[in-house]
Order: structure tokens, then sequence, then C-alpha cells
């Protein structure tokens, strides 16, 4: 595999995949809402794309061996109404957007043979302690029914001839953004502790290891279908709060009532409040060795 087109390659996770693939000797084009920006930020040749309005462009697909698709509207605000058609839109009609540039590409000009497109551990909606591996049913609510529209889109390649796969994502520690990044302030003032009790799982993974993931799902043709991209040893959000506390040398005894959070996020704040104990069953069926299985070591990894 030689060449890949990225799309939001400037969030969360997209710099560290980028990083991996450029250390693979892959030629990356990044498709980018704002192309000169992202030229600029990641030095690498971006081409401009309006995912909610357009198809893909051509000139970022044909040609290429494959596509991974990470583009997506954050998740962690307030639910608003505006709030909600962005994330879900932008998962949604962006990835159909991104399969009618493929579906327009001429065959001579080289179709990609494989889509690697993110989903989330939304997927499986609240649960308590089961462990659930793919082949678990989706939840109910918004996040569950966003990640569902959002994969039966991304599976839709396949009648393209690409071989696809879902990467439910978990909860990426990151110091630099997402859930970690929000916990890292009050807990290195001693200020920290489990939230609504502290019994819901959180299903984790280190940013090395989801990137190692999508790789693994580029290069290896076993992968198909749906990934759990998290860590082997899920954890409560007790566990995190005391492993994040030992990193930090700090206290992390102060409980945050679920009523606060629901205070401040809304509805968001049951992603928080609710768990799910996700199984990266298919990785370790394939042979994928984690690079950081623990979560003590994880986080002093994350914030090194």
């Amino acid at each position: 595999m030689q060449r890949v087109t990225l799309t939001g390659a400037t969030g969360l996770i997209g710099p560290r995949v980028l990083r991996e693939l450029r250390g693979q000797g892959i030629e990356v084009t990044v498709l980018s809402r704002d192309p000169r920006r992202a030229q600029a930020v990641l030095d690498t040749p971006a081409v401009g794309w309006d995912l909610l309005n357009e198809p893909a462009p051509a000139a970022a697909l044909a040609g290429r061996d494959a596509v991974v698709h990470l583009a997506g509207e954050n998740v962690a605000q307030r639910w608003s109404a505006q709030a909600r058609r962005a994330i879900r839109d932008s998962r949604v009609k962006g990835t159909e957007n991104l399969l009618a540039g493929l579906r327009a590409l001429d065959a001579d000009a080289g179709v990609p043979r494989v889509l690697v497109s993110a989903s989330a551990v939304g997927y499986y909606g609240a649960h308590r302690e089961e462990p659930l591996d793919e082949e678990a049913p989706p939840g109910k609510g918004f996040l569950p029914e966003v990640c569902v529209a959002w994969e039966e889109r991304a599976r839709a390649a396949q009648e393209l001839g690409l071989r696809t796969v879902q990467m439910r994502i978990g909860v990426v520690l990151d110091r630099s953004g997402g859930a970690l990044a929000k916990m890292l302030p009050p807990f290195r003032l001693g200020l920290g502790g489990p939230v609504a009790g502290g019994r819901q799982y959180v299903s984790w993974v280190h940013p090395d290891d989801l990137a190692g993931i999508a790789l693994a799902a580029l290069q290896d043709e076993r992968w198909s279908g749906p990934v759990n991209a998290t860590a082997p040893a899920p954890a409560t959000n007790r566990e995190l709060s005391r492993a994040l506390g030992h990193a930090l040398h700090r206290p992390a005894l102060l409980p945050v009532p679920g009523a606060a959070l629901r205070a401040l996020y809304g509805e968001m704040a049951q992603v928080v409040t609710t768990g799910a104990r996700v199984l990266p069953a298919k990785p370790l069926m394939l042979g994928y060795r984690f690079r950081h299985p623990r979560l003590e070591e994880a986080l002093g990894a994350a914030l090194a």
C-alpha cells in the first residue's frame, strides 16, 4: 500500500494516524474543509472538500490504494438541536458524500480497494458490567442511532468492491484533547475524583494503539466489518480516576455528582455517567499486539 487519502486529519486522532502512515512510507493526501490550514499544520498535501455539501473530489481519490475516514463533529459538547444536527450530519452526510465521490471515479483512473471508517463505542449505548464484543447489538438513544447510520453508509462501499472496516473507537487517552484533556485541570489541582459513583466502565484506548489498529486494518485483508478500537482492559470510572491521580501524584477522592455534569452538559452527560465494557475481540483474534494494554502505563505514556 503506497497512497492513502485521509479525512479528519486535523482532529484529535487524525495527526497520530497521519504520523503512523508516514512512518510506514505511505504517501498521504488530506481532505479538509480548510486545505491551506491543514497543509500548513500537517505539512502534507491537502485538497479542499465541503463534506456536507458536495461529493469528495476525484482528485483526492483517484489512484489511491485506500481511504481512512475520520471526519466528524466533536461529540463532547452540550447537545442542542444545532449540535445534534452537526454531530449527525458530519458523520452520516459526510460519509454519504465520500461514497458519492468514490462512485463517480472512473475505473481506469484507479479506485481505492479499502475504506477504514471511524465509528464509536457509543454504538452500544449504556450497559453495566457485561463484556461487549463486536457482535453485541446497538443500544438505544442518540449516539447509538448516529453510529448505526454512520456504519451503514460506510458499509455501502462494499458495493463498489472496497473492503470496509468500521473502527468503533473508545475514549482516547490524549492530553491534547478529548476526555483526558478535560479531566487534567481539576485533577492537577487535587480536585478530581470518580463521577456519578464511578462504577460505570470506560472503554479507553491509547492514541498509539488507535493508529496501530487503523494501520493493521488497512494492510491486513483479514480485517473487515466492525472492529472495537479499545484497549483489552477497560476500567471503571473509579479505577480511571485513581490511576490518573496516581500518575499526577495528586489525590483523586472528590466525587463528582452526576447531577452536576447534567447541569453542565445536558443529555450529553450520559456519555460520562453511564458506560459500556467494550472488548477488542477482533483485533486480539487477528493478532494485533497492543502497545499500551494496561491503564497505568498508558496514562503515563499519554502524559509523558
